[in-house]
């Protein structure tokens, strides 16, 4: 039996489940993060983090190999995979490390075992050696993420080799030849744009009409124009109905848009086609937490379940996007809940969401088919990067900058952007949405030159005026 009753147990030491430990020791709480596996969760060990620092080396390989035409003459570059991966897991390292320090500056303990809900207010948690310790506290916010999904009846089942998981293709032993990627959401393009730099012949694959389908078309569009210049091969309304490993590679059967089928053979697949809930083994039914059918945490406005004093957050909980930065708000909104402060719930519909292939995607807000089937009378403003003069210093002029307002009160509704660092440039968006800019006051606010920023200023101009100064 613990020595002390907690005030917060956090189970999951995600960026959901460490932030809001953080946000609760601030707020005067003793609190305990319970962690089985790895600090720092999905995101920093083999998520978000390693994938960035991956996609880093590629941009750089690419900048090289370009950089003649500024002058600069480089000769003999090369990636070495080895050294790509040392520089990916010390980021990694280095970033577990500070949440680690960031647990003993805000004087929480960490408990290393899985946990099982028990009583009100028990949490077991089975340390490594199978000793089941008693963990007493008022209340449990539950962080325990999500992992990738696996489709078995298309034999789509991680071996850790050939048929990999998102986690998985970060530690290849070496660089593949040939990949083949399904599902081409952020995780897939990102994984496509990055390997395809490195040398692979990269087929990216996706059931749905066009690739990041949750993306304003248009940047849908641009986005397959600038993937398919680089050499990617994409195959979108593609059904995968089989994959399977072969000697040396995989083999997947897959029927085109045409109705075609059609066999590709690669070194390597990644499976990139969602997530499931960890929430298994954790006891939350017979505590009376209710799931939903795929087996996420139902729960309200302020992260509570159906279960007294049991709160979930994260990738875990049915809430989307399931994003890193949606899941501290959510820690932040739960531990503030539980201080008994009143802060107000988060607005879902404008988290920014943000790709980091090459060309990058960022997005908040509505799409302009998103706002007009929700009724509103709708204006768009758009300024492409070629009338930019610090994309045109750089040398990377694709893209544009989409802006969807509101006709009548000029309400900025959404924003879509694809070029240069525009997962940056992007929270000028979020900003405007969460103060209900209008792109009247986007347009009147003066942006420094020469910056890409200054895109967002022109794009706003279009928008409230019909047109840009540049274009």
């Amino acid at each position: 039996m613990s020595d002390s009753v907690y005030d917060v147990a956090v189970v999951g030491a995600g960026p959901g489940g460490y932030v809001a430990a953080i946000r609760a020791a601030q707020l005067g709480l003793k609190v305990a993060i319970i962690e089985k596996q790895m600090m720092g969760g999905v995101c920093l060990n083999v998520g978000c983090i390693p994938t960035k620092a991956l996609l880093h080396t590629a941009d750089l390989y690419e900048e090289i190999q370009t950089s003649s035409k500024f002058g600069v003459t480089v000769s003999g570059a090369s990636i070495d995979w080895a050294a790509t991966i040392k520089n990916k897991d010390g980021v990694v390292k280095q970033m577990t490390q500070g949440v680690g320090f960031l647990m003993k500056k805000n004087k929480i303990d960490v408990i290393n075992g899985a946990a099982a809900l028990a009583d009100r207010g028990t949490i077991a948690v089975t340390g490594a050696d199978g000793a089941v310790q008693q963990v007493v506290a008022k209340n449990t916010i539950l962080a325990t993420g999500a992992r990738p999904r696996e489709i078995p009846a298309v034999g789509a089942v991680f071996d850790g080799e050939y048929i990999l998981s998102s986690w998985q293709a970060l530690s290849m032993k070496s660089l593949p030849k040939s990949l083949l990627v399904v599902g081409a959401g952020a995780i897939g393009v990102e994984f496509a744009s990055m390997f395809r730099t490195f040398g692979s012949e990269v087929t990216l694959v996706e059931a749905l009409p066009r690739i990041v389908p949750n993306e304003d078309e248009e940047i849908s569009a641009e986005l397959t124009k600038a993937l398919s210049k680089r050499g990617i091969n994409i195959m979108t309304g593609a059904k995968l109905n089989n994959i399977s490993k072969v000697d040396g590679g995989v083999k997947a059967v897959i029927t085109d848009a045409n109705g075609k089928e059609v066999v590709i053979n690669a070194e390597r697949a990644v499976i990139g086609i969602g997530i499931s809930p960890n929430t298994g083994n954790l006891g939350l039914e017979q505590r009376g937490v209710t799931l939903d059918p795929r087996g996420f945490v139902q729960v309200d406005a302020t992260m509570r379940t159906s279960a007294e004093g049991v709160y979930a957050i994260g990738d875990c909980a049915v809430t989307t996007p399931w994003l890193a930065h949606k899941s501290s708000a959510e820690g932040i909104l739960a531990a503030e809940v539980i201080a008994g402060h009143h802060p107000a719930p988060i607005n879902y519909g404008i988290i920014a969401a943000c790709t980091y292939c090459n060309p990058e995607i960022a997005s908040v807000g509505l799409t302009e088919a998103k706002a007009k089937e929700q009724g509103y009378d709708v204006k768009v403003g758009k300024f492409s990067f070629a009338g930019n003069g610090k994309a045109t210093i750089l040398g990377h002029r694709t893209g544009f900058i989409k802006i969807v307002a509101e006709k009548k009160y000029d309400a900025v509704l959404g924003m879509h952007l694809i070029g240069p660092r525009v997962t940056e440039l992007i929270a000028e968006g979020g900003l405007a949405l969460s103060h209900e800019a209008t792109t009247e006051s986007l347009m009147r606010t003066i942006h420094a030159h020469p910056t890409l920023y200054e895109a967002l200023g022109e794009a706003a101009h279009a928008a409230a005026e019909g047109a840009a100064i540049h274009m």
